[in-house]
């Protein structure tokens, strides 16, 4: 898609930089001070996601800001105290300099990947700005990983590494499913563009997902369950957990899109509700809406903790009471999944 340009002749994303440069120049952004965020910057300026990670990207690339984990873009410690020459035409930026071999390995730049993510969101994610956070050339992260996708599972498959199981589990199947439900959302909620890769229908064939799945499956084994059914069982859970994990990432590229809040978004279409509730065609939704008195509090992690239990209290009679043991006939086709699981 071609960028369009401003009243002034340059790109958004040009100007954005100028702006963020000026700012540090001026010293009213000090080494240390957090930067934008691609988020901010797309509320602020109107722009898109990706014209806002180009704009510091090509700040990264000038030496003004770093990424730094947990904390976001910042300015860097040896920012140039004066603007850089300007040419009559752009120079194309110099790759940063190669960091020694030894120094570069695959844990190193699949770290660096996911603070990038956790602290911009997967949509931020390119190739070059992993390898400027290195301060090595793009193409020599091409020899440890041959694409951005493949990145993205050695991402993933790290993410799920980062919390295991008790050797000694606890008594009883709902305690174990349990644990197995609460440790997914604490990786959701570390890393919540870690829900948006995969889908029920096309499982992520990693090793550490593996795991987890296998916590789950051996929690739900031997109470004489069919082998589908148990499955059944097991791939509900997972989808309770991840699709209320979506969200997160989502409200975040919500926000970033129309500059509005959750609470400010629902604010300005409180009209457009009152206008349906006054219609007098849903008297439901008008009887417990106009009820909330203050509003609906709509609490993710309240939810899912709902949510699991409701389940969890309707499986129990499947689980040990000895009903729904075999999958009801239907004529939907399935989806085949041998060597895998959510």
């Amino acid at each position: 898609m071609t960028e369009h340009t401003g009243p002034s002749g340059r790109p958004p994303y040009r100007r954005i930089v100028d702006d963020i440069r000026r700012r540090i120049l001026d010293g009213d952004l000090a080494p240390g001070d957090r930067v934008p965020s691609t988020r901010r910057i797309a509320a602020d300026w109107g722009v898109a996601l990706a014209t806002a990670t180009k704009a510091l990207t090509t700040l990264r690339l000038e030496g003004l800001v770093e990424a730094r984990p947990r904390a976001g873009t910042v300015v860097a410690g040896t920012a140039p105290i004066a603007p850089p020459r300007r040419h009559a035409s752009p120079a194309p930026a110099p790759e940063p300099e190669l960091t020694p071999e030894p120094e570069l390995a695959l844990d190193r730049i699949v770290r660096a990947a996911i603070d990038i993510a956790d602290a911009e969101g997967l949509s931020a994610l390119s190739m070059r700005g992993v390898a400027t956070r290195l301060g090595v050339a793009v193409m020599s992260l091409y020899r440890y990983v041959p694409s951005k996708d493949d990145l993205v599972l050695h991402m993933a498959d790290a993410a799920f590494g980062e919390e295991s199981y008790p050797d000694d589990p606890p008594e009883g199947w709902r305690a174990r499913v349990e644990l197995g439900a609460r440790t997914f959302w604490t990786l959701y909620r570390r890393h919540p563009w870690l829900a948006q890769l995969g889908s029920l229908t096309r499982p992520l064939p990693l090793p550490r997902l593996m795991a987890h799945g296998e916590w789950m499956l051996s929690a739900l084994d031997g109470h004489g369950l069919d082998p589908t059914v148990l499955f059944d069982i097991h791939v509900l859970i997972y989808s309770h957990v991840q699709g209320l994990a979506v969200h997160l990432e989502r409200e975040a590229h919500a926000e970033a899109a129309t500059g509005q809040s959750e609470d400010q978004w629902m604010d300005s279409r409180a009209p457009d509700f009152e206008g349906l509730m006054a219609s007098g065609r849903f008297p439901a939704f008008t009887k417990v809406v106009g009820s909330f008195g203050e509003g609906y509090d709509l609490r993710l992690d309240a939810l899912f903790a709902f949510g699991l239990g409701a389940l969890l209290d309707g499986l129990t009679p499947i689980i040990e009471g000895g009903r729904g043991r075999t999958r009801p006939a239907t004529g939907n086709p399935g989806v085949r999944v041998a060597g895998s699981t959510p």
